[in-house]
């Protein structure tokens, strides 16, 4: 009879910090460095004598962040001495943080379930390894040594790879919020790391092999290399096997053993001797707390119950920080102009959805990978534009045309409008004129829909529209040619 598996699942993420210097030294503290081996200096790289001093901002940024997870800070904090060897590790040792981290015993909810925290601590990160498989050879670039970075470790709480996908999605849409990490895992700043095994139903939570999965770098591949490794697991078990305590790395489509799994008491941790312990005052813990802002939940909350949107775009809207602030300003000149005209709520709910259809569309679309300060378009010319398309003043085709505009040359859509010639045809007579004149070019096509070829007739609403620029509606196109017709 096949036994049912419980996937235990334990997550460890770090995440770069955004601070103008490195975690123990002065040198930049710049990931988008392109030239190895720049920001660096004898403390970063361990040089015998050289001394550490810690950097205050990545302190106050993990506090932060502690607290947006609901975490306890502690009094007292001291970093460690975590002893390893990597090529990418100058010191033969890494500082880190053991067992008096700066934030512990919070939760981040998903679904509804509080997700456990652990700990969440500051260490440095080690260098970068550069292979290079024609000369079989490897380089190493040092500019990552030393950059703040902090860890964040759950308790065993999750239970399968859409919770891991969930869970580390919203855990770096509040690092984004915070301001504390841009978290990009494509360029490294974020990384994912997996502990998972598998009990019997009714067996101790912790009874199983733990097995780690390291540097999963996008959310898709974290939660496709969780579901592959408990399927491999699970055939493991039902052999009567033992599952072997290892780190593993993915491939691509599975899971493959890197060496075997270190406990602590294999880092042989001891207090850094450079670094005293210090005392973390309550008056500036308060300080910080003062400066979160709204985060993710509590602002999906607040769309839901002020803006009444559909559950995907509020998603999206949220996803992009830029994106959400710049929809509540655009709203908010929505809402006046809507009051001043005196739209019924329901035309107001049209005119908002218009809004976001072009928000989480077309606009979205234009500002990835765009610097926010270049960004042209202003809210309230995005709403004035988002009005002129509710009001029929341009057809919804030719708006998308003059947003394109707006991005581009930062103008209001009313100047592109009447200097492009985009308004809307209004004039019944101008739109007759202009049907007579498709009528008298294309015979051969008035003939065949006389003859009765119904194609004819899209044939012809294609060339009207295209005499009038996209001005007028298909349906108004389609009705005047057959009025015509007649």
């Amino acid at each position: 009879m096949a036994q049912h598996w419980q996937p235990v699942i334990g997550l460890e993420i770090h995440a770069q910090l955004k601070t103008k210097s490195k975690m123990f030294c002065s040198c930049r503290n710049n990931p988008e460095e392109t030239v190895p081996n720049v920001n660096i200096c004898e403390v970063c790289l361990g040089h015998p004598g050289s001394l550490p001093t810690i950097n205050q901002e990545a302190v106050k940024q993990v506090i932060k962040t502690g607290m947006a997870f609901h975490c306890q800070i502690p009094q007292r904090t001291k970093f460690d001495r975590k002893n390893y060897f990597y090529p990418d590790l100058p010191k033969g040792y890494q500082i880190s943080q053991y067992d008096q981290p700066l934030a512990q015993k919070g939760w981040l909810e998903i679904q509804g379930r509080k997700i456990r925290i652990t700990r969440i601590h500051l260490e440095e990160d080690t260098g970068r390894l550069i292979h290079l498989a024609e000369e079989q050879s490897t380089l190493v670039d040092f500019n990552r040594a030393g950059i703040p970075l902090m860890e964040m470790v759950t308790e065993p709480d999750l239970k399968t790879g859409e919770e891991v996908r969930m869970f580390a999605k919203e855990f770096q849409l509040v690092l984004r919020y915070l301001g504390v990490s841009d978290a990009d895992m494509e360029k490294g700043q974020m990384r994912v790391e997996v502990n998972i095994s598998l009990i019997r139903d009714g067996e101790p939570l912790l009874s199983g092999t733990k097995v780690e999965i390291k540097n999963l770098n996008s959310f898709r591949v974290a939660k496709k290399a969780v579901d592959c490794e408990i399927i491999r697991q699970k055939a493991i078990l039902e052999k009567g096997e033992k599952v072997v305590q290892e780190t593993r790395g993915w491939n691509g489509s599975a899971t493959v053993s890197q060496r075997i799994k270190e406990n602590a008491a294999d880092y042989r941790y001891l207090p850094e001797p450079d670094l005293p312990a210090f005392k973390i005052d309550s008056d500036w813990v308060e300080q910080i707390r003062q400066e979160i802002p709204e985060l993710p939940f509590e602002k999906r909350k607040r769309f839901q119950d002020q803006y009444q949107l559909p559950e995907n775009d509020i998603e999206v809207l949220l996803r992009d920080v830029f994106l959400s602030d710049f929809f509540e300003k655009a709203e908010s000149e929505l809402a006046n102009w809507a009051k001043i005209k005196k739209v019924s709520l329901e035309g107001y709910q049209e005119l908002r959805r218009l809004l976001v259809n072009y928000l989480v569309t077309d606009f979205k679309g234009m500002i990835v990978n765009h610097p926010e300060q270049k960004i042209l378009v202003t809210p309230e010319n995005f709403a004035e534009l988002t009005i002129l398309v509710f009001q029929k003043k341009i057809a919804s085709p030719l708006a998308k045309r003059v947003l394109k505009i707006m991005f581009e040359k930062g103008t209001d859509p009313s100047h592109i409008i009447e200097t492009e010639g985009l308004a809307t045809i209004e004039g019944s007579e101008q739109i007759s004129q202009l049907t007579k004149e498709v009528i008298e070019e294309n015979t051969p096509a008035v003939k065949d829909y006389h003859a009765g070829k119904e194609e004819s007739l899209q044939f012809l609403i294609g060339q009207l529209m295209k005499k009038t620029r996209g001005r007028i509606k298909p349906s108004v196109a389609k009705e005047k040619l057959q009025e015509f017709l007649k």
